[in-house]
């Protein structure tokens, strides 16, 4: 089996999209192993995001997940990084397809309501950040 993290970032959980959200993964029949709300540390944000050290938007990602608590889970189910992934859609809004999470309720490139590891090994680092 494998798994994954997801978390809901500060704007998906303002806007009371959490239980939107969870429903849509437990109707597809994932195992959720880990559900935590948490508002994170500086360090547990520098550390999930240490390959954007040094972009143009590096500063502007910090402050945006710090503003308010987050909620992180782990899902488990066959091939459950590419459902996961197909059903959060596009990180740009504008190009996400209508019907996924980020098609439905997506902003902008910038405040995108939602993360999922992209890989086997980005999902096992992951989740040792938010779940240690």
């Amino acid at each position: 089996m494998e798994k994954t993290l997801i978390l809901i970032k500060p704007d998906g959980v303002k806007r009371g999209l959490v239980g939107e959200i969870l429903q849509r993964f437990e109707r597809r029949d994932v195992g959720i192993t880990n559900l935590r709300l948490l508002t994170p540390t500086i360090e547990m944000i520098k550390e999930h995001y240490k390959e954007h050290v040094g972009k143009i938007f590096y500063q502007e990602l910090l402050d945006y997940i710090m503003e308010g608590p987050i909620v992180a889970f782990v899902i488990e189910g066959n091939n459950v990084i590419k459902m996961a992934r197909t059903m959060i859609g596009d990180k740009d809004p504008i190009k996400a397809t209508p019907g996924t999470i980020r098609g439905d309720y997506g902003n902008s490139i910038r405040r995108n309501i939602i993360h999922a590891s992209d890989g086997e090994a980005s999902a096992e680092r992951e989740m040792k950040i938010w779940f240690n």
